[in-house]
C-alpha cells in the first residue's frame, strides 16, 4: 500500500506491505463527542460557578482592588481557533472578574512560556483573538513570562519531598488571584498538560526545571511508556504544590479535556489537584487508546520541517531526535522489543540558530570529547543554562532558553535506549541524522529492507500519518489497562 508521510514542508510517499496498521488520531478509533459550538458557553458558566475541590467560584474570590493574573499557555500548545480554550474561557472570566468589581487595570495576562521562546505578538494575538488583545495588548497588560528576569522572580525554597528548587513569576506571587487556564491533552511529560504542570514549568525558572527534565527523571522506568504516576508528574505536583504553600492560597484553574483538533470534550475549573483527579478521567479515555492486537516490530512515520516547538524542529538534529523519542514515549506498550523506527525528515542542516542558538554548539561538542551518548552532554547543563549570550537572545530576540536544549538532550536518548534501530530517510545532509546515531537511507523502502536484519522478513508494521498535524494519543495494546491518577486530596 502507498502512505504519504510529513517530509520537510511536503510529503514523501512509502510503499508498505499491504497488512500494515494505520492508526490516525481521532479517525482510525473516534474521539468521545466534543461539547457542541452552541453549547460551549453554558458549559463553562456551569463548571466556573461550581468549582471543584476546596475554592470558592470567581464570583466571590474577586472584588475590587484586587489584582488578578490570568496565565494562558504559548504558542505550542492548546488551539487557535475562535472557539478555541483560552478565547472562550478568558472571555468568561473576564466577564465574572467585572461583575466582582475588579478593574481593568488590576488584571495582568502572563503567557506562562516557562523556557519556551518568548511569544510574538503575533502569537499572543493568534493565541488570545482580536477582542482580548485589543482591549489589553496596547495598555501593556500582557506580558511573557521571563526566568531570567529576576526583578520579577521569586525564589521560594525547596520542596519538603525531594528538596527541588522553586522560583515564582513575582506577578503571580504577588497577585491576591492567579488563574491558570490549562488544557489536559497528552503530553509525553508526565500524561497531560496543565494541572501544577503549567505553573511548574510555565512560571518557574530552569534550576527548579533541572530537578525533572533530567536523564535522573526521563530515564526511569516510570517515564516510557507514558502515564500520570511517573517522578517526572509528582515532581510537578509538589513544585506547585509548594507555590501555593508560598502564596497562601490556591491557584484558580479552568482546564479543558481536549480532542484531536483541540475542541472541548469537556471543562473543569477549580483547585488543580481537584481538575487533574476529575479531567483526567475523560482524558484517559480519549488519550490513552486501546487499539494494539499484537506488538510492532516497526513504527513508520514523518516529520515535517516545522511543528511544535517552531520552524526547524523536523531538521534541527538535536530536535528532530526529541521528537522521535516522544513518538516512543507515546506508544511503547505497542511497541516490540527489537521495535525498529522509520522516519522521514529533510535534515536539511537547518539548526534555526535564532529559535534554538545553542544547539549547533550542543551538537558540535556530542561529536568530541569521549561523548558516547546523550547522557554524557548532561554535565555541560549548567555551563549552557548560564551562558550570558544565550540567555540574552531567550530575553531578547524570542529564542528558546538554553537549558530547553538539555530536557531536548535527555529526551532524545529515550529512542535510543528503547528502540533497536532509528532509521532516517531522505535527508538532505545525513551526515546530520548519523551524529545523533540514527541510521540513514534514501527511502523507506530501503530503510524497511535493511530493517529486516533485525525484525524478520515478516514485520508487523504500525504506519502514523499525521503524527505532528493532529493532537496525538498514547496508544495501548487492546487488553492494557488504563493508567491509574493520584490521589490529590492532599493537595486540598
Amino acid at each position: 500500500m502507498k502512505i504519504d508521510f510529513e517530509y520537510g514542508l511536503g510529503l514523501m510517499s512509502a510503499q508498505l506491505p499491504d497488512n500494515t496498521d494505520i492508526f490516525i488520531p481521532g479517525e482510525t478509533i473516534k474521539d468521545p463527542p466534543f461539547i457542541p459550538e452552541e453549547d460551549l458557553e453554558k458549559a463553562y458558566m456551569d463548571s466556573l460557578t461550581h468549582p471543584e475541590g476546596n475554592i470558592k467560584p470567581l464570583s466571590e474570590l474577586a472584588s475590587p482592588g484586587k489584582k488578578v493574573t490570568i496565565i494562558f499557555p504559548d504558542r505550542v500548545k492548546g488551539g487557535e481557533q475562535a472557539t478555541s480554550h483560552r478565547k472562550i474561557s478568558i472571555k468568561l472570566i473576564l466577564n465574572e472578574l467585572k461583575k466582582a468589581g475588579v478593574r481593568k487595570e488590576d488584571i495582568l495576562f502572563i503567557c506562562s512560556n516557562g523556557l519556551h521562546a518568548k511569544n510574538t505578538k503575533q502569537q499572543i494575538h493568534n493565541i488570545l483573538g482580536d477582542e482580548i488583545f485589543n482591549e489589553f495588548w496596547y495598555s501593556h497588560q500582557i506580558i511573557n513570562h521571563d526566568s531570567e528576569d529576576y526583578d520579577h522572580m521569586v525564589y521560594l525554597g525547596k520542596t519538603e519531598e525531594r528538596g527541588d528548587h522553586v522560583w515564582l513569576n513575582k506577578y503571580v506571587y504577588e497577585s491576591d488571584l492567579p488563574i491558570l487556564i490549562g488544557h489536559a491533552q497528552g503530553n509525553p511529560y508526565g500524561g497531560y498538560s496543565g494541572g501544577y504542570k503549567h505553573c511548574a514549568t510555565g512560571l518557574n525558572h530552569w534550576s527548579s526545571i533541572a530537578s525533572h527534565h533530567v536523564p535522573d527523571v526521563m530515564h526511569r522506568d516510570d517515564f516510557t511508556p507514558v502515564n500520570n504516576t511517573s517522578l517526572m508528574r509528582h515532581k510537578f505536583d509538589e513544585i506547585g504544590h509548594h507555590m501555593e504553600k508560598a502564596m497562601g492560597h490556591h491557584f484558580f484553574c479552568c482546564d479543558a479535556v481536549l480532542d484531536t483538533n483541540s475542541r472541548q470534550i469537556e471543562i473543569h475549573s477549580g483547585t488543580a489537584g481537584a481538575v487533574q483527579s476529575n479531567s483526567w478521567k475523560m482524558a484517559n479515555k480519549r488519550t490513552y487508546v486501546k487499539f494494539a492486537k499484537e506488538k510492532y516490530n516497526v513504527m513508520v512515520f514523518g516529520l515535517p520541517q516545522s511543528f511544535h516547538y517552531g520552524n526547524g524542529m523536523g531538521t534541527n538534529p538535536i530536535m528532530l531526535m526529541q521528537a522521535i523519542s516522544a513518538q516512543v514515549v507515546r506508544h511503547k506498550r505497542v511497541m516490540a522489543d527489537n521495535c525498529v523506527i522509520i522516519c522521514s525528515s529533510i535534515c536539511n542542516g537547518f539548526f534555526n540558530d535564532m529559535l534554538w542558538p545553542y544547539t549547533r554548539e550542543m551538537y558540535d561538542i556530542f561529536q568530541t570529547n569521549y561523548m558516547q551518548t546523550l547522557p554524557d552532554m548532561n554535565r555541560l547543563g549548567e555551563y549552557f543554562a548560564t551562558n550570558k549570550e544565550y540567555i540574552r537572545k531567550y530575553r531578547y530576540t524570542n529564542a528558546f532558553h538554553p537549558f530547553h536544549g538539555f530536557s531536548m538532550i535527555s529526551s532524545a536518548h529515550i529512542a535510543e535506549k528503547n528502540c533497536a534501530a532509528v532509521y532516517v530517510v531522505g535527508a538532505e545532509q545525513p551526515g546530520y541524522a548519523r551524529g545523533m546515531g540514527l541510521k540513514t537511507r534514501a527511502t523507506f523502502e530501503e530503510a524497511l529492507e535493511d530493517a529486516k536484519k533485525i525484525v524478520g522478513n515478516n514485520p508487523r508494521i504500525l504506519a502514523l500519518p499525521k503524527t505532528f498535524k493532529l493532537g496525538a494519543v498514547h496508544l495501548m495494546m487492546e487488553d492494557d489497562p488504563y493508567p491509574e491518577n493520584p490521589n490529590y486530596d492532599a493537595f486540598e
